[in-house]
């Protein structure tokens, strides 16, 4: 029987066999294969280290607030699992930057920073991203020294201080300063989100000043060191981690920046991401944002309601042409029962497949079928069926599938399905009748993150790629807020400015905003409580509201634009 402290999709993994994971990116993440070990986050009570005393081939690291990862031989995962001091283990889940749409039409806009007194001083600005541009003048003092307290490039397994960006910026040519900091922002999405944040707008003159200038910049290039890696939700939580306890050591009040997710969960704050992120919100003072997302002019979600009356619901799918496997997650509430028939895209279907929970496989021509039947977690009523897409050559079987719910015994009915972001799935794939509510990202439906949406400040109307609440299940009011999101110049590697839309661009905004406000309250005395869910409540109050909209709040834009 499945260890039930650990989580569905992890006793999937381990039940999968070595060549099923090598062709799920949604199994394979976490696992290191050459080691053959598994990291892991855990919930612990007590402290890790009898857990690691007892066990030498286990290396663990103790996060705020009985959080921590684990890094677990294979076969020792469900013996660890099952140790009085763990309370649950799942495994990560990778993260990605969502696709940024085509170019809207119109001319880009500045950030618009409005003239006031208030421009950050004394608050670290933590940015949580695909690295930086140290070099460009926005990030630099009028000396030329750099704003940057630190410099944690997790690809390189390094981090570089103050002191040492200082020498490689003092460099005679660029060869030379890479070599003393060779930490890059390749894809420039974190220069172009720090400069929303922080820039200080010295190679424009001033033109495309961020919103908090004055404020100490502390970056983090997410990722995992190794060849071909890409960035986990371990990485993420020792990244936010790193960012508080560098605000308790500093003294200093702390806005943690977040520009992207994921889209594997229940999309209802119970994920240990979730619950990690809104136990750590309360740590110092300190504020996390983050945005929700691309996906809602997307395919990848769609839902419904089940009646009593037995009555089946058929929902199409489509796979594209190079498909190289994908998943689909089918969250529910547990008293619910239904069956489910497949139908290939050849016509062919598997008959109804009992609700039997653990592993079963499923072979329909060139694609094999994990699919696995989950359990209520510790944190959520809910439960998870997981259906994994996996070639037997190179490709998933290309064309229109079919999932089919028939009804057995139906208490609430309501059920949602999610594929991965749209920018890691091929031409096509998707629903055939998407539904564009609870499209926002995981972090994004933690209760105590500022989530926030996009919108077209240029015309004040929606941004069609935002990611839309509310969160499933509760229904919690996410967005909290929506920002400028659509054509934003700000800065770009190389020492230049570009332009760049989706949410990723909204949520330095809020972070600037926020910690104008942390400045004003806490370092200059007026409200020494000003952070956190007091300064959630501020926005919300003051948030603007469009015409696009006539109720509020609303799924679009929260309680308004700041």
């Amino acid at each position: 029987m499945d260890n039930e402290k650990i989580e569905n999709l992890l006793n999937l993994a381990l039940n999968a066999s070595p060549e099923e994971r090598r062709r799920s990116p949604a199994l394979q993440t976490g696992y290191l294969e050459e080691q053959k070990k598994w990291e892991v986050i855990v919930k612990f009570t007590g402290s890790l280290k009898e857990v690691l005393e007892k066990y030498p081939g286990v290396k663990g690291e103790e996060l705020l607030n009985s959080y921590g990862i684990l890094t677990v031989p294979e076969d020792e995962v469900d013996r660890i699992a099952s140790e009085i001091q763990i309370a649950y283990m799942e495994k990560p889940k990778r993260l990605f930057f969502a696709q940024e749409p085509l170019e809207t039409g119109g001319s880009p806009m500045a950030i618009g920073q409005n003239d006031g007194p208030y421009t950050g001083r004394g608050v670290l600005m933590a940015v949580i991203d695909s690295g930086i541009d140290y070099g460009h003048p926005d990030f630099r003092n009028p000396d030329g020294s750099t704003r940057i307290a630190q410099l944690w490039d997790q690809t390189l397994g390094k981090v570089y201080t103050k002191d040492q960006i200082d020498q490689a910026l003092a460099a005679p040519d660029s060869f030379e300063r890479y070599e003393i900091v060779p930490s890059r922002d390749l894809s420039g999405h974190g220069t172009h989100v720090a400069g929303i944040a922080a820039g200080n707008g010295r190679a424009s003159d001033g033109k495309y000043k961020g919103m908090a200038p004055d404020s100490t910049l502390l970056v983090v290039k997410l990722g995992a060191p190794g060849e071909n890696s890409f960035p986990r939700t371990t990485e993420l939580m020792r990244a936010v981690n790193y960012a508080l306890l560098q605000g308790e050591e500093r003294k200093m009040p702390v806005v943690v920046n977040l520009s992207f997710g994921n889209n594997y969960g229940g999309h209802d704050g119970s994920a240990l991401l979730e619950t990690y992120l809104d136990s750590v919100s309360s740590y110092g003072r300190s504020v996390i944002v983050t945005g929700t997302g691309n996906e809602g002019a997307s395919s990848i979600h769609t839902g419904g309601r089940l009646s009593a009356e037995n009555v089946p619901v058929e929902i199409p799918f489509f796979a594209g042409a190079y498909e190289t496997g994908f998943s689909i997650q089918i969250w529910k509430n547990f008293s619910d029962i239904f069956t489910i028939e497949l139908r290939h895209p050849s016509g062919r279907t598997v008959g109804r497949i009992r609700p039997e929970t653990g592993t079963q496989r499923i072979r329909m021509e060139g694609t094999e079928l994990l699919l696995y039947y989950g359990v209520p977690s510790p944190y959520s009523v809910s439960q998870e069926i997981f259906i994994d897409f996996i070639p037997t050559g190179s490709y998933v079987d290309a064309g229109i599938w079919e999932i089919i719910l028939t009804p057995e015994r139906i208490a609430e009915g309501a059920f949602d399905l999610w594929m991965p972001g749209q920018s890691v799935l091929s031409a096509g794939t998707g629903f055939l009748y998407p539904v564009e509510s609870t499209t926002l990202t995981i972090p994004s439906t933690a209760t105590k993150i500022l989530s926030v949406a996009a919108y077209d400040a240029r015309y004040n109307k929606l941004a069609d790629f935002s990611g839309r609440g509310f969160t499933r299940n509760d229904r919690q009011i996410k967005p909290d807020v929506a920002a400028p999101g659509v054509e934003i110049i700000s800065a770009a590697p190389g020492g230049g400015y570009a332009p760049r839309s989706g949410t990723s661009m909204a949520v330095p905004y809020v972070s600037g905003l926020a910690a104008r406000m942390m400045e004003e309250g806490i370092i200059e005395g007026k409200d020494p409580y000003l952070y956190g869910e007091k300064i959630k409540a501020f926005l919300h109050r003051n948030a603007k509201e469009l015409e696009v909209r006539q109720v509020y709040p609303n799924p679009e834009l929260g309680w308004g634009a700041v």
